[in-house]
């Protein structure tokens, strides 16, 4: 793991959105397209506008979410609607987006077609997660109803899950498509994450799911 520690929340948010904008050029340069898997919740929500203006062919970035609440695209808690406001603009505007919230009754039914989706655009090219203070990444939260089948070796790419906390059902890609993408960031902010991240090295995955992803990982941090 290499940890990056930024003098301000602005400096963390441009630096990180140039590495993840250099390395989907450099996936450009080698390949046809490029994939970016992005987390929601707001603390991303600057890297996410300075990243939209990057100048890369966005028409050959594909985008999708690790994780999403099951709500309406225009549910205040849906991430999707986060990312059509903050990524998905400016020259971003243009890159596919591969919508986790299909409509269907339940998170259950739309997984296996999402997973039919997001399976051409492995490995991913570049996954920046989030972590929360109880340490969970994506959906994959400690004591989530299905939290050890998603982070089996042999898990399916995209699961159904529920946790006590976490309100609405979810769905999450799990530990075999995020740990094994080309490039691996995880950005926090705030004392209280630093020090989650600290206990999170020490303990298993099935405590600390963000555990899973640290070893490639670069993780950035501000104050």
């Amino acid at each position: 793991m290499e940890f990056k520690e930024y003098p301000d929340r602005e400096m963390l948010a441009l630096s990180l959105a140039d590495q993840i904008a250099s390395q989907l050029a450099q996936q450009l340069r080698t390949g046809d397209a490029a994939s970016l898997c992005v987390p929601g919740g707001t603390s991303p929500t600057l890297v996410f506008e300075t990243l939209s203006g990057a100048d890369i062919d966005w028409s050959r970035v594909t985008v999708f979410l690790g994780d999403e609440r099951w709500v309406d695209g225009d549910h205040k808690r849906s991430n999707g609607r986060l990312l059509r406001r903050h990524l998905l603009r400016d020259r971003a505007a243009v890159a596919n987006y591969i919508d986790l919230y299909t409509g269907a009754a339940t998170p259950d039914e739309a997984a296996p077609g999402l997973a039919e989706a997001i399976r051409p655009h492995l490995p991913i090219s570049v996954v920046l997660l989030g972590m929360g203070n109880d340490m969970h990444t994506a959906s994959l939260f400690p004591g989530a109803d299905r939290l050890a089948e998603g982070l089996a070796a042999d898990a399916p790419l995209v699961l159904p899950i529920r946790a006590e906390g976490a309100e609405e059902p979810r769905v999450t890609l799990t530990r075999p498509a995020l740990a094994d993408a080309m490039n691996v960031h995880v950005l926090i902010m705030g004392p209280e994450k630093r020090e989650a991240l600290e206990r999170a090295q020490k303990l298993d995955p099935i405590q600390a799911p963000i555990r899973a992803f640290l070893d490639n990982a670069t993780v950035h941090w501000a104050e």
